[in-house]
């Protein structure tokens, strides 16, 4: 699966790979290679970043999933117990 960018997005992403050439390689990347070296991280190492935050948002789900019943559980039967109450306070 190929991650799909807007083209804003890939020209920001294109001047951003530039730029971290030109500061930490001591070289500069034109426009063709790093739109193909974006390209390529897109195709080979997107789907691993991918497939990593939707792991991570499913332990998150998961994990608030098992916390519905604290946050929205009622006793039954309460009624005659609160009635009661009522009643002493009186």
């Amino acid at each position: 699966m190929t991650i799909e960018i807007t083209s804003e997005v890939r020209k920001q992403a294109i001047a951003s790979l530039q730029r971290y050439f030109t500061a930490n390689m001591d070289e500069e990347i034109g426009d063709l290679s790093a739109n193909a070296l974006l390209g390529f991280f897109l195709e080979e190492v997107g789907p691993l970043i991918y497939n990593k935050a939707v792991a991570d948002v499913q332990g998150h789900l998961q994990a608030r999933v098992m916390e519905v019943d604290a946050e929205v559980y009622e006793e039954e039967f309460q009624y005659w117990i609160k009635a009661d109450r009522l009643k002493r306070k009186k």
